[in-house]
């Protein structure tokens, strides 16, 4: 099998790609796989370290800013467009897959459409519970449209639709780390209650400054706390630890080793992109979410309340984190049966085998040529 799979700019696009590229070799060994993203975007990076190929397009995303330097960029923007399709195309051409995947973000735009153009088939994969633009927009054009919630049929044709969940790290489905081994990795105390806190791949400013604020109430307490900053506020971050004396935080700028960290963890703060809610269902702890404001629709505070609404997670309004996260964590870690009523809650929510869905998916697409 051919394939070739586009999108990218956070981890909610790369790990669910990444994801279904590995189902894909799993089921066939000889597979050959190109991924297609944006110059300069995370997958540029990400992809290679998990050892695909991946070739990059100078497509970019309009500035919601309305600064000079932003929109310079934004006339631009056609400009650009215009030759990734021309590229896109031309890629395509040159490897002849048997399918084209896009799981959303900048370089799926061109790449989708240049392949529907071409006659190739394919299949969109949508995480979230309201879809990016991207999808909506190549929606029409594609064969099958893979999608992790219910109700989409408002955005999408009904006849294309399946659900098959959000497609994750293989880790992730089998989590079979003890704490003791997750601990080993952070070099911290399994005997000590562990926090982790990840506010996405690339960070999340609120839950930064709210971790900064609070640093003393995990020295107080004497909780452990691994914390992602992601990279545009690790140093900050590592500074104020330093200035704080607080030898209980392990600061990380990106932690490759998610299943180590969900391991060492007893408590999870987190947003609640779609990705992560999807990993955080198959790994069973006790969760507070602190929704992204910054979203289309706000949908990650809708991601949040399907898991809230069945007494699987709490959560934290990103306007209300500075004020009340410490008061809503420091209630949890001291309800140990709260805590267990929340980590079957949201096991019972997991969906497992989803990249192997969409592969069955991929499939039938393709038998259909």
């Amino acid at each position: 099998m051919k394939a070739i799979i586009s999108g990218g700019g956070t981890g909610g696009h790369i790990f669910p790609a990444l994801a279904i590229a590995n189902a894909i070799k799993a089921r066939y060994a000889d597979a050959d796989i190109l991924f297609i993203g944006a110059n300069g975007r995370m997958e540029m990076e990400k992809v290679p370290a998990a050892g695909y190929t991946i070739k990059g397009l100078p497509i970019a995303g309009l500035q919601r800013s309305l600064s000079p330097k932003s929109i310079l960029k934004n006339l631009a923007v056609p400009f650009k467009l215009l030759k990734s399709q021309r590229m896109a195309k031309q890629i395509i051409r040159q490897f002849n897959p048997d399918v084209v995947v896009g799981v959303g973000g900048y370089a799926s735009a061109p790449t989708l459409k240049a392949a529907s153009a071409m006659g190739y088939p394919t299949l969109l994969q949508e995480q979230n519970s309201y879809p990016g633009l991207t999808n909506k927009m190549l929606a029409a054009k594609a064969d099958v449209i893979c999608v992790a919630y219910n109700g989409l049929d408002k955005f999408f044709p009904a006849d294309k639709i399946v659900f098959t969940g959000n497609p994750v790290r293989k880790v992730m489905e089998d989590m079979a780390l003890t704490k003791d081994e997750g601990s080993k990795t952070f070099g911290t105390n399994p005997a000590k209650l562990t926090i982790l806190s990840v506010g996405g791949s690339l960070g999340a400013r609120t839950i930064n400054e709210t971790i900064s604020a609070n640093l003393q109430y995990f020295k107080q307490k004497d909780i452990q706390l691994i914390w992602q900053t992601g990279k545009r506020y690790y140093s900050q971050a590592v500074e104020t630890v330093k200035n704080a004396n607080a030898d209980n935080v392990k600061v990380c700028e990106f932690i490759s080793q998610m299943d180590s960290a969900y391991a060492a963890a007893d408590v999870i703060i987190s947003r609640a992109g779609a990705i992560a809610i999807s990993e955080l269902c198959l790994v069973g702890k006790p969760t507070i979410l602190i929704p992204s404001p910054n979203v289309a629709e706000d949908h990650q505070t809708k991601n949040a309340m399907s898991l809230v609404n069945n007494g699987a997670a709490l959560m934290v309004r990103d306007a209300d984190a500075m004020t009340t996260l410490c008061q809503t964590l420091d209630s949890l870690v001291s309800d140990t049966e709260k805590q267990k009523t929340m980590s079957e809650a949201i096991l019972k929510m997991g969906i497992h085998n989803a990249a192997d869905k969409i592969v069955d998916q991929i499939e039938k697409i393709i038998k259909k040529q």
